[in-house]
C-alpha cells in the first residue's frame, strides 16, 4: 500500500510547559482533501503550526513524501513542498494583489510555470485578476482569503494547509472558496484544512478528523462521519 503524502504518528506538541497535542495520528493521502474540525481550543491551529515547523515537537514524528520532517525549520518544510495559509490571511499591506501572489513564488526559478500558476489563480478567483493592481489590504475579508489561498498555490506545494477557511465570511464567499478546493486538488495538490463549519468541512473533504482536547476522537471518510448520529447531534444540532 502506498504511504500517504503526510503521515503523522504519536505527535505531541505545545507551548513551553503547556502541552496541547496528545498522541496525534493523522494521514493525508495524495491528491486528497482532509478536514480537521473540533471545538475552540481543541488544538487544530497548533497542529497546523507544528506541521509548518512553528511549534516545537515534544514527541512523536511525521513524514512527508517519504521523508522524516520532524523538528525541521519552516524553511526546510516549505522547500519540501508544504505551503501554509494562516488564520487571519496575513497579506502584505501596501503591496498589490499581484505582488502578494508572487511573493508566494519567491523561491521558484521556473518562470513559465510560475506564470501558468498565476493564471490558474486568476481563473479560479477572477476578482483577483480584475483588481490585480489594487492594494491587497483594501480587499474584503473574502477577497483577502482568496488572495491568501492564491499566494499559497503560487509556492506550487504538494500539500496546501489552510487554517480557518470560512471564518467570518459570508455564505456566498464560502461557497466560492469551497468550490475552488477540488480545482486546486486537481492541480496535483493535497489539501489539509481546519474549518469551523463541520457540515461544509465534511461535504468538501474526502477524509475528516475530529479533535477534542488535543486528541483525535473520530476519523474516517467525511461522508461516513457526516452520517454519524453523535457528530450530527454535537456539531450539527441534528438528531
Amino acid at each position: 500500500m502506498e504511504e500517504p503524502l503526510l503521515c503523522v504518528r504519536g505527535l505531541e506538541a505545545g507551548y513551553g510547559d503547556v502541552q496541547v497535542l496528545w498522541g496525534i495520528d493523522l494521514d493525508v493521502p495524495r491528491n486528497s482533501i482532509v478536514s480537521i474540525v473540533g471545538p475552540n481550543g481543541a488544538g487544530k491551529t497548533t497542529l497546523l503550526l507544528t506541521l509548518s515547523g512553528m511549534v516545537r515537537v515534544k514527541s512523536g514524528s511525521w513524514r512527508f513524501g517519504g521523508k522524516d520532517l520532524t523538528g525541521c525549520p519552516p524553511s526546510k518544510i516549505v522547500d519540501a513542498g508544504i505551503s501554509h495559509v494562516p488564520e487571519g490571511r496575513r497579506l502584505f499591506r501596501t503591496l498589490s494583489i499581484r505582488d502578494n501572489l508572487l511573493i508566494g513564488a519567491y523561491h521558484r526559478k521556473d518562470r513559465a510555470e510560475t506564470q501558468r500558476d498565476l493564471e490558474f489563480v486568476f481563473s479560479t478567483f477572477p476578482i483577483l485578476k480584475e483588481r490585480a493592481s489594487q492594494d491587497a489590504s483594501t480587499l474584503s475579508g473574502g477577497e483577502q482569503q482568496m488572495c491568501a489561498i492564491g499566494r499559497g498555490i503560487m509556492a506550487r506545494p504538494k500539500l496546501l494547509i489552510i487554517d480557518e477557511l470560512s471564518l467570518g465570511l459570508a455564505p456566498t464567499v464560502v461557497e466560492i472558496l469551497a468550490e475552488s478546493l477540488p480545482k486546486i486538488r486537481d492541480q496535483n495538490m493535497s489539501i489539509l484544512l481546519v474549518e469551523q463549519d463541520v457540515a461544509t468541512a465534511f461535504e468538501i473533504s474526502d477524509y475528516g478528523y475530529v479533535l477534542e482536547s488535543g486528541r483525535v476522537m473520530l476519523s474516517g471518510r467525511s461522508s461516513a462521519l457526516l452520517e454519524r448520529p453523535d457528530v450530527r447531534d454535537v456539531y450539527l444540532g441534528i438528531t
